[in-house]
């Protein structure tokens, strides 16, 4: 696809999503919500056909002019955006967001996706194709911590079980987080038990597509120090999410991590 279009491995595997993997045949297959996807990086046009995938893939986004305003407002990541090009963020459920990313709370990728299978098949509905849709929260809210266990998620069952049960009570609605100012929408999200700014950003970010967003974690932190030193992420409005990714991929790659 063109420069600015999407780019499969670089999209699925950036940390922002845990339930798609790459076949032996180079295709990227995995669930969003209640569908199953498998695509092939040559056959990404037909990602345009299905208004389901074309949404959940951002296809309707100029992210040219984000990578523009990086480019033109930080000029050591110039070579870094260019290297993000067909990176995508992803229009992902919301609960989904919520409840993955409170599971990545001091957690490493590979563990992640694992407690994330688990909980799917233990608690989602089997959906055609195979596999498991993710649960809704109504699914976890009746639960006990105990009732968690098989997850192997620790102390984060816990926090799982209060969002599930806010967010099925409509304490948390996430249509109105997606229109309250930024910061009041992070305070919300921040009243959930064990949510604190990183996993608040990455729910508005990744399940809002509040594209002004920027989730700060350790690796984050040091891109900041190194490459942009004093830079407020404001300053970059919607582009701001994007920025947040480049500078993840770009200390990890030099730090020799990835995925």
């Amino acid at each position: 696809m063109e420069a600015y279009g999407l780019s499969l491995e670089k999209t699925l595997f950036c940390g922002q999503c845990f339930r798609w993997k790459r076949e032996a045949d180079g295709s990227f297959s995995g669930i969003a919500g209640s569908r199953c996807g498998r695509f092939s990086q040559d056959a990404a046009g037909e990602i345009e056909q299905d208004p389901f995938w074309r949404d959940y893939f951002d296809l309707s986004t100029d992210y040219g002019a984000f990578c523009g305003k990086i480019e033109r407002a930080a000029p050591p990541l110039t070579e870094s955006v260019r290297a993000c090009r067909g990176l995508r963020i992803l229009r992902q459920d919301p609960w989904e967001a919520l409840c993955t990313f409170i599971l990545s709370q001091n957690n490493h990728i590979p563990r992640i996706r694992g407690i994330v299978e688990r909980l799917c098949e233990g608690f989602g509905a089997p959906i055609p194709g195979g596999g498991f849709a993710f649960p809704a929260p109504q699914a976890l809210a009746g639960c006990s911590v105990e009732e968690l266990a098989p997850l192997r998620a620790g102390f984060r069952a816990k926090y799982v079980l209060d969002a599930a049960r806010r967010v099925a009570a409509g304490e948390i609605d996430f249509d109105t987080l997606r229109v309250l100012p930024l910061e009041d929408a992070r305070a919300k999200l921040e009243e959930i038990c064990g949510v604190g700014p990183k996993v608040a950003d990455c729910t508005l970010l990744y399940g809002l597509h509040r594209l002004d967003a920027f989730p700060v974690d350790v690796w984050v932190r040091r891109a900041l120090a190194a490459y942009l030193p004093g830079a407020d992420s404001k300053e970059f409005g919607e582009a701001a999410g994007l920025l947040q990714q480049v500078l993840f991929v770009r200390i990890r790659a030099e730090n020799g991590r990835s995925g």
